[in-house]
């Protein structure tokens, strides 16, 4: 038994003529005969008995003729449903400093100006992200410029501070403000080489001539400030409202000159349903600073 002969089951009943049904589905009348005697013998039953030039249904046929169109009805609805979230759907990935705070925010309040949109949501790297976009997993990103990636395109939709932080007894705790020198000498926390500000800073300490004690390599800041708060040293990170959380110490930078930005990501080459477009003119229109 297939979809085809329950589609083909229902119109015939309907119209209680085999020629009818035929030119109405689109198909010949020997095989709407052959496909009806195939559902027949599978079921054991004969569901249209002659009446005239016409048919109709017998009693087993009026009975499987019920459980036939409860069943298709509700198999179209969900075609309908699943059809409507896949054309109003956004899949979104971002970096952890995000994950918090701004994505929710930002849908929270795409939202409230009256769209109805279903998104898909996901915290990776930014090299998983890159991947994910151009295997069409993700429709945007929220991540670091990656410079080789040609053929994504990269707007700038936040500015992140980046701060020291230190446990409340380091001896840096004290300082208001420090310079790259100041954190030489001192076990460092990082990030691992392949994240999009593990890559940021390696290039700020190789412009200034930073050679870092580098201890510990982690994925996000919350790996990062645990680390840091049972004082296994210091780390450089993007500020995130996470650190507002903790008792740690954060102290501005005041020689770096370079901006950290975070990125929307989308491929340059793919046309851009119109939900998503409405969706992208927004992030661009909140820029923000955190």
């Amino acid at each position: 038994m297939n979809l085809n002969q329950l589609y083909y089951f229902k119109t015939i009943a309907r119209l209680e003529h085999f020629r009818l049904a035929a030119e109405k589905l689109n198909i010949s009348q020997p095989s709407l005969s052959t496909a009806m005697a195939n559902l027949e013998e599978e079921l054991s039953v004969v569901l249209f008995e002659k009446d005239g030039r016409n048919i109709k249904l017998t009693n087993s046929g009026k009975i499987f003729l019920k459980y036939v169109e409860n069943s298709l009805a509700v198999l179209e609805e969900g075609i309908e449903k699943v059809t409507n979230i896949k054309k109003s759907s956004i899949a979104i990935a971002y970096v952890f400093p995000l994950s918090t705070e701004y994505i929710p925010k930002l849908i929270k309040n795409f939202m409230n100006t009256g769209k109805e949109v279903e998104f898909s949501l996901k915290q990776e790297l930014t090299s998983e992200i890159m991947n994910g976009i151009k295997n069409l997993k993700y429709d945007l990103g929220f991540c670091s410029k990656v410079e080789s990636e040609k053929d994504i395109v990269f707007e700038p939709v936040i500015e992140q501070e980046i701060v020291l932080i230190v446990h409340k007894n380091h001896l840096l705790a004290k300082k208001k403000e420090v310079n790259l020198k100041n954190i030489e000498g001192y076990d460092f926390i990082t990030y691992i080489k392949d994240s999009g500000l593990g890559q940021f800073l390696n290039h700020i300490f190789k412009n200034n001539k930073i050679n870092p004690k580098i201890k510990f390599e982690c994925e996000n800041e919350q790996e990062i400030a645990g680390l840091v708060s049972q004082d296994f040293g210091i780390a450089v990170v993007g500020k995130t409202p996470l650190l507002e959380h903790t008792d740690l110490v954060q102290i501005k930078i005041k020689d770096l000159k370079e901006k950290r930005y975070i990125y929307l990501a989308y491929l340059k080459n793919k046309p851009l349903k119109p939900h998503i477009r409405k969706f992208i003119e927004y992030v661009k229109k909140n820029f923000i600073f955190v």
